[in-house]
């Protein structure tokens, strides 16, 4: 899908030394059921790190480089309250053009991954785009999200970020 390139040669940054929580490498997805409601409100909750676990590995959908080795996603823009995720995310530059795809492999990859109970917010941050507005409007907008899982070329653009997602900070 991505036919034209927006930046060519991006900065690579070195990932978080940070540890990496270990889930089974069986379940790149968690899965959960209708039938679980009353299990997830016994279960310990979520916090920043271990949604940024889930989405550091994510890759770009220009270069084979994940979201971390970029820098569009780091730890301190993931913020969970309660049951609320909110993820800035910083596209590599102001008219970088898959910031829309890159958002939403974010919202598939946390709606695949965490509890339905979690509401999820995804953003960028304020001034790293000439979009921002319009982009985080159309991330948040339930019906647009739809509408786009619905493309084709979108999805296949949105799962070929997401192949490497199961590795969670791995090499």
């Amino acid at each position: 899908m991505a036919t034209q390139t927006y930046n060519a040669n991006p900065t690579l940054f070195a990932p978080s030394s940070q540890s990496f929580r270990k889930n089974n490498a069986d379940t790149l997805w968690l899965k959960h059921s209708d039938t679980d409601s009353e299990e997830d409100e016994d279960e310990s909750p979520i916090d920043a790190q271990e949604v940024f676990d889930l989405l550091r590995s994510i890759n770009d959908p220009e270069h084979p480089l994940t979201l971390e080795e970029l820098k569009v996603l780091s730890r301190d823009q993931v913020t969970v309250e309660g049951n609320h995720v909110t993820v800035e995310f910083t596209p590599t530059t102001p008219a970088c053009g898959m910031a829309n795809v890159i958002g939403l492999a974010i919202m598939v990859r946390l709606y695949r991954s965490l509890p339905q109970r979690y509401k999820v917010r995804i953003g960028m941050t304020p001034g790293s785009h000439q979009h921002v507005a319009q982009v985080t409007k159309q991330l948040n907008d339930k019906e647009r999200v739809a509408a786009a899982m619905e493309v084709d070329a979108i999805m296949e653009s949105i799962n070929n970020c997401l192949s490497t997602a199961g590795r969670r900070g791995e090499k």
